[in-house]
């Protein structure tokens, strides 16, 4: 069996195809929970919090010099980061949870 062949023949696999889907999906899934969360859940944050921001939380280093941008360490965006990340993880528990509910359910009907 030649080189191509087999490519082929893994490449179009059912599950390499899933898998294909599956990170599709999620690129795009994360997109719209990083836009709740930035546009809808942060801003109420944000303003209870006295109006910060926290993209723009930073400790400065070193302060800008003439062309030489300032040195500073960006923990604002390492918290963004994170509570996305929380949001995410806990959007897809949500649906996996969904998913075996109804898989079991499918499971008890058949049998």
């Amino acid at each position: 069996m030649s080189m191509a062949s087999e490519f082929k023949e893994f490449a179009v696999k059912g599950n390499v195809v899933d898998m294909a889907v599956g990170i599709i999906i999620g690129g795009a899934f994360g997109k719209v929970v990083t836009s709740v969360v930035n546009d809808v859940i942060m801003p109420p944050i944000g303003m209870l919090l006295g109006g910060v921001n926290f993209t723009d939380l930073a400790i400065t280093l070193k302060e800008a010099v003439g062309e030489t941008a300032a040195v500073t360490v960006n923990y604002g965006n390492c918290i963004q980061t994170i509570i996305d990340f929380l949001l995410v993880t806990w959007a897809v528990f949500l649906l996996v949870k969904g998913l075996n509910s109804l898989r079991r359910k499918q499971e008890a009907e058949k049998a």
